[in-house]
């Protein structure tokens, strides 16, 4: 049952992040603050935006494909890790800039749900 429960939770993280990480890799960061969505982006250089999409996008990845290919499955909970650490950030620059709206998504959605990913792979 925990198995499923994780492997429900990291299909989840993956469609959010290759989503989100797909977003800032594909469009410039002025369309994407254009949109309304991305205020914190106006502080950031195009290169910035980019590199945290790249990293939402290979985080995705990393937490889906070594455990479901069997190739170096260790690196599932680390990518998870890896989520939590970009959760963190993003928590961050949210709190800075007095963003009060993303914070449940940020907190609730993705840290617990990739901390849970996390600590449910490293134990079984």
């Amino acid at each position: 049952m925990v198995n499923i429960a994780l492997w429900v939770v990291q299909g989840l993280l993956a469609l959010v992040y290759l989503a989100a990480g797909g977003l800032k890799v594909v469009r410039s960061r002025e369309q994407l603050v254009a949109s309304g969505n991305f205020e914190w982006m106006k502080d950031s250089s195009e290169a910035g935006v980019k590199a945290v999409g790249l990293v939402e996008v290979l985080g995705a990845l990393g937490v889906i494909l070594p455990r479901l290919t069997g190739i170096a499955p260790m690196l599932t909970p680390i990518a998870a890790v890896g989520l939590v650490i970009v959760q963190i950030g993003a928590l961050r620059v949210h709190l800075v800039r007095n963003e009060r709206r993303p914070l449940p998504a940020n907190v609730l959605l993705l840290l617990l749900l990739a901390a849970f990913a996390a600590v449910g792979r490293f134990l079984g």
